[in-house]
């Protein structure tokens, strides 16, 4: 099936989902058709911290539809903060979307982790990924490194590399969600894998993206 991929929220968030794709169609031998289309992270940033979902998810809607017209048969958002307005999306979209934090709840209701501690930007940790996992207990940072987590994320999304500032604030923060009783720490944000690509968590981790990834390759082979 032909997958249309918004991207470009943010770059390094795209090459993750376009990589998984790839990767996993080389390996099962089958062939990957694929169309992304660019959204800009600026703007769905000042869209998301401003509460404009209606706003952006027409912007996506748009995208959509020009994937459509090049022969999309379904598409997804490549970023877990991109869905903030799933929600107004899927009503307008041109076409069906596999939906990210669905694919997660399912994910996380299968591991029998009762508690799992969720970085990422400040909305996702606030509401625990936009309310949509009832299956698990999220916690996220408290105090301090509520504040540092989400800006250290949004200044990692944006420039689409990591700094070890941030990779601290990060590390730190899972710690200290591990202390308060967390089973697992969530990769809420879709650019987190650059945090923990080439470093060895010192906890088990739950990525968001790469469950989406998966179940879009599902869509993609059905």
């Amino acid at each position: 099936m032909h997958i249309g991929l918004i991207g470009g929220i943010g770059p390094a968030a795209t090459d993750f989902y376009y990589r998984g794709l790839y990767n996993r169609h080389m390996t099962a031998g089958s062939a990957l058709e694929c169309t992304i289309a660019h959204a800009d992270v600026r703007t769905m940033s000042r869209n998301l911290a401003e509460g404009r979902n209606r706003e952006q998810a027409e912007i996506f809607a748009g995208l959509i539809g020009r994937m459509k017209a090049a022969g999309a048969q379904t598409a997804a958002v490549t970023s877990m903060g991109g869905h903030f307005c799933i929600n107004e999306l899927l009503p307008i979209s041109p076409l069906p979307l596999v939906h990210g934090i669905q694919a997660v709840n399912a994910a996380v209701s299968r591991s029998g982790l009762g508690k799992i501690g969720i970085l990422g930007n400040r909305l996702v940790m606030a509401t625990r990924l936009y309310g949509g996992i009832p299956s698990v207990e999220l916690m996220p940072p408290e105090g301090d490194l509520f504040d540092q987590v989400a800006t250290a994320y949004m200044a990692m999304a944006q420039a689409g590399r990591v700094v070890d500032q941030q990779r601290d604030v990060f590390f730190k923060a899972g710690e200290a969600l591990m202390k308060r009783g967390a089973k697992a720490i969530m990769l809420g944000g879709t650019d987190l894998f650059l945090a923990f690509e080439d470093r060895q968590a010192p906890f088990p981790l739950v990525d968001c993206a790469d469950i989406h990834v998966d179940a879009i390759y599902a869509k993609s082979v059905a």
